[in-house]
C-alpha cells in the first residue's frame, strides 16, 4: 500500500472518532442547506438536501472498504470509484451547513477540516470546565486526536506546496504551514469562547456560581459551541460559492447571533452579574470569532465583506516608519472625547526584522469624572489626531536605549478622560460633553494591528498570520497604565495574544478607603448610571465580576491566576514611590498614606503568580518612570536596569524577579512605614 493510501486511511480512522466526539449527544446534527446556497451535496445520500451523521458513517465505511460506492454515490465526488479523506472532509462541510458550490479541494479541505476541528475542541473544552473547573490541558488527548485530524485532513486535500499556492493562500504557504494555521485557531478560537463563559481559563465565574449558575454557563457554552458551528459553516459555504447571497447569509447568520443572545438571557438571566458581559455583547463577540475563523479558513473571504483579516481598508504600511491611522466610527465604532474621530500611530518593524514582535504604548494625560474638572482641561486631551508617538523607553527606535527598538511599535493616544476603560457612554454634563470610549478605541486599534500583521505575514510566512506567533509587550503611562491592567485580558483572552507581557507605568489604582476613591468611583463608573457612568461592565475580564474591579490590587489577584500558562505572560508594575499625580488622581490627602498603601499592596500581592514590581524610592516625586532615559538605561534598582528587566520578560521570562528598594522614604518622610514584608 502507497504511503499516500496509508495517510489516507489513518485520516478516515482519526476523522471517524472526532465526529463522532463532535456529534455524541447533539440535538443538531442535521443542519439544512443554507438561503442562497446550492443543494447537492458530496454525502448526500438521500437526496434531500442534507448530510446526516448516518450518511458520514456510510461514507467513511466507504473509504475503510466495508462498503463500495454504490451503498452512497453521493461520496464518489469525482467519480473515480472510491472514496477518499478529502470527499469525507467536504461531506463533513455540508452535514454541518449545506452545500456550497465546488471549491478548490485544497480550500474545501482546510474549511472542513477547521469547522469539524473547532467542534471536538469546543465539546473537549466544555468537558474540561465540566470534570475540572478550567481548561484542558496541553495534551488533553481528544483535543489531540481533532489536531491530528486536521492535519491528516490538510496533508490529503493539500498534497504538495503548489496546491497550497495555488488555492491563494500565500506566496510563502505550505502545507505544512497551513496546517499549523488552522490548529492554531482551532486550539484558540475554543479556549477563548471558554474563558468567557466560564470566567477564565482558570474558571472563576464556576468555581464562584451556584449549582444553578454553573448550568446555566454550561447550557450557554452549549448554545455558543453550536452557533460558532452553524454560523461559521454557513460563511464558509458562501466564500466558496461565486453566486452565494451574502446579504442573505448575513441575515441567517444574524438571526443565529439574536438566537444566541436570547438563549444566554433565558439560561442565566443577568449574564453579567456571572461574567461580566451581558448576553448581547457575549453573542456579537463569539460572532467576531466566527468571522476570524472564516477569514483564517480561506484565502479570500468574498463575497462576504468581514471585519477580520487582511482587506481593502486595512492599508498597507511601510516598514520602520511611523503611519498614522485615523479609524472611521461608522466602520470601528470609535469616538474621541470631543466627538472626532480616534487615531493612532503604528510602526511596523524595519525590513528583515520579525514584523510579528510588537512594543504597545497607550499614552498618559489624566482623568476628568465630573462636569467642572473635564470643563478645566485642555481642548488637546479631548481629540488624538495631533498627539506625536512617544519614543522614549521601551519605544524607542535607538538599539542603544531599548532592546525592543526593532520590534515593531503601536501608541494609542489619549482622548476620553477615562483611562481607557469607556464602553461607548456619553457624559452629558450642563459645562461639557465628554465621550467615554477608551476601552472601545483600545480594542479597535488593536484589532487593526492584528489585521495588518496579517496582510505582512500571509504574504511572508509559510503559516501566515497565527496569533500564537506574536510576541507582545503591551503598557502604558499614567492614565494609560490604568488602561493596561483593564485591557491586558483582551489581548490574551479575546485577540488570544499568548506571548503577551503588560507593563503598566504609574497606574497602581490604590485605593484610599474614603468614599471618594477608586473603589467607590469605581463602582459608579463601571456602570451605565448618566452622566458618570462609563458602560464599562462589558469591557471588564470575565473573571472580575464585582464591583470593586476598577482596584489595582484586587485586579491583579482576580487575574493573576489565569496568568503564566506561557512563561511571558507577566504583569510587570513599575511606579516610583513617591509620585504625587498618582496621589492627586487616586483622591490621597498627601503623599504619606498613598506610600504605605503602595507598600501594604507590594506586600499583599507579591506572591502572586505572574505579578512582578519594579520600585524604585527615588525621594523626589517621579511620575512615569519608563520612558525616561536617565531612568530606563541608567538607574539600576536592586542592581538590574529596568531596560533589561523588561526585556527579560522575553528573552528569560523565569528570571524576572521584584526589583524593589526600601530607600530612605522612612526618613524622608514622616510616618511613611516600612515594607513589612522585606528583610
Amino acid at each position: 500500500m502507497r504511503q499516500g493510501q496509508i495517510i489516507g486511511r489513518m485520516c478516515v480512522l482519526m476523522l471517524a472518532v472526532a465526529l463522532h466526539a463532535a456529534t455524541a449527544g447533539s440535538a443538531r446534527a442535521d443542519v439544512g442547506a443554507p438561503a442562497g446556497l446550492g443543494a447537492a451535496c458530496t454525502g448526500d445520500c438521500g437526496g434531500d438536501g442534507m448530510v446526516s451523521i448516518a450518511d458520514l458513517i456510510v461514507g467513511v465505511n466507504i473509504a475503510l472498504g466495508s462498503a463500495d460506492t454504490d451503498s452512497c454515490a453521493a461520496f464518489d465526488a469525482d467519480g473515480d470509484g472510491s472514496v477518499v479523506v478529502s470527499e469525507l472532509v467536504q461531506a463533513v462541510n455540508h452535514a454541518l451547513a449545506g452545500c456550497p458550490a465546488a471549491a478548490g479541494p485544497c480550500e474545501a479541505a482546510a474549511d472542513a477540516a477547521l469547522l469539524t476541528c473547532v467542534d471536538v475542541v469546543n465539546a473537549a473544552q466544555r468537558r474540561c470546565y465540566d470534570d475540572g473547573g478550567a481548561a484542558c490541558a496541553p495534551n488533553d488527548a481528544q483535543i489531540a486526536t481533532a489536531l491530528d485530524t486536521l492535519a491528516c485532513s490538510i496533508a490529503a486535500g493539500c498534497p504538495d506546496t503548489a496546491s497550497v499556492r495555488a488555492a491563494g493562500y500565500g506566496a510563502a504557504a505550505t502545507p505544512g504551514g497551513l496546517a499549523r494555521r488552522l490548529a492554531a485557531a482551532c486550539q484558540a478560537e475554543p479556549a477563548a469562547l471558554a474563558a468567557r463563559t466560564f470566567g477564565g481559563p482558570q474558571g472563576a465565574a464556576l468555581a464562584a456560581g451556584t449549582a444553578a449558575a454553573v448550568a446555566c454557563l454550561e447550557a450557554t457554552h452549549d448554545d455558543a459551541a453550536a452557533f460558532m458551528r452553524d454560523a461559521a459553516a454557513r460563511y464558509g459555504a458562501c466564500t466558496t460559492n461565486p453566486a452565494c447571497d451574502a446579504a442573505a447569509v448575513e441575515a441567517q447568520v444574524a438571526a443565529l447571533q439574536d438566537d444566541l443572545a436570547g438563549a444566554a438571557a433565558n439560561a442565566c438571566g443577568a449574564l453579567q452579574e456571572r461574567i461580566a458581559v451581558d448576553a448581547t455583547t457575549y453573542a456579537a463577540r463569539a460572532a467576531a470569532q466566527v468571522r476570524c475563523l472564516t477569514a483564517t479558513a480561506h484565502p479570500d473571504s468574498a463575497p462576504l465583506a468581514l471585519d477580520c483579516g487582511p482587506r481593502d481598508g486595512i492599508a498597507a504600511a511601510p516598514r520602520g516608519e511611523y503611519v498614522q491611522v485615523v479609524l472611521d466610527e461608522a466602520v470601528w465604532g470609535t469616538r474621541c472625547g470631543d466627538g472626532s474621530p480616534y487615531a493612532f500611530w503604528v510602526r511596523l518593524a524595519p525590513a528583515g526584522q520579525p514584523v510579528e514582535n510588537v512594543v504597545v504604548g497607550l499614552e498618559g494625560g489624566g482623568v476628568c469624572i465630573f462636569g467642572a474638572d473635564c470643563a478645566t482641561r485642555d481642548p488637546d486631551l479631548f481629540e488624538a489626531r495631533s498627539d506625536l508617538p512617544e519614543t522614549g523607553g521601551p519605544l524607542s527606535n535607538d538599539s542603544a536605549i531599548s532592546p525592543f527598538a526593532d520590534w515593531t511599535k503601536v501608541y494609542l493616544p489619549y482622548c476620553n478622560q477615562d483611562v481607557f476603560i469607556g464602553g461607548g457612554a456619553t457624559s452629558n454634563f450642563d459645562e461639557v460633553t465628554v465621550h467615554r470610549f477608551g476601552a472601545v478605541n483600545v480594542r479597535a486599534a488593536l484589532r487593526y494591528v492584528r489585521d495588518l500583521l496579517w496582510g505582512e505575514l500571509a504574504a511572508t510566512a509559510a503559516d501566515g498570520y497565527r496569533p500564537d506567533a506574536l510576541r507582545v509587550l503591551f503598557g502604558g503611562f499614567s492614565a494609560g497604565a490604568f488602561g493596561t491592567i483593564y485591557n491586558y485580558h483582551y489581548l490574551l483572552d479575546d485577540l488570544q495574544w499568548a506571548h503577551t507581557a503588560a507593563y503598566p507605568d504609574a497606574g497602581l489604582a490604590l485605593d484610599n478607603g474614603e468614599a471618594l476613591g477608586v473603589a467607590a468611583l469605581g463602582a459608579l463608573l463601571i456602570s451605565d448610571v448618566p452622566p458618570f457612568g462609563w458602560s464599562a461592565g462589558n469591557y471588564l475580564p470575565p473573571y472580575c465580576f464585582a464591583t470593586n474591579c476598577g482596584v489595582g490590587p484586587l485586579l491583579l489577584a482576580a487575574t493573576a491566576p489565569r496568568l503564566l500558562a506561557v512563561p511571558e505572560q507577566q504583569i510587570l508594575v513599575l511606579s516610583n514611590q513617591v509620585d504625587d499625580t498618582q496621589v492627586v488622581t487616586t483622591f490621597f490627602s498627601s503623599v504619606v498614606p498613598w506610600v504605605n498603601a503602595l507598600r501594604t499592596s507590594y506586600c499583599a500581592t507579591r506572591t502572586l503568580p505572574g505579578v512582578q514590581y519594579f520600585l524604585p524610592a527615588i525621594t523626589d516625586s517621579v511620575h512615569v518612570i519608563s520612558p525616561r532615559e536617565e531612568l530606563y538605561t541608567d538607574y539600576p534598582v536592586d542592581g538590574v536596569l529596568m531596560r533589561d528587566w523588561l526585556a527579560d520578560a522575553f528573552a528569560n521570562p523565569a528570571a524576572v524577579t521584584d526589583q524593589v528598594e526600601e530607600g530612605t522614604l522612612v526618613a524622608d518622610y514622616p510616618g511613611v512605614l516600612p515594607f513589612a514584608c522585606l528583610e
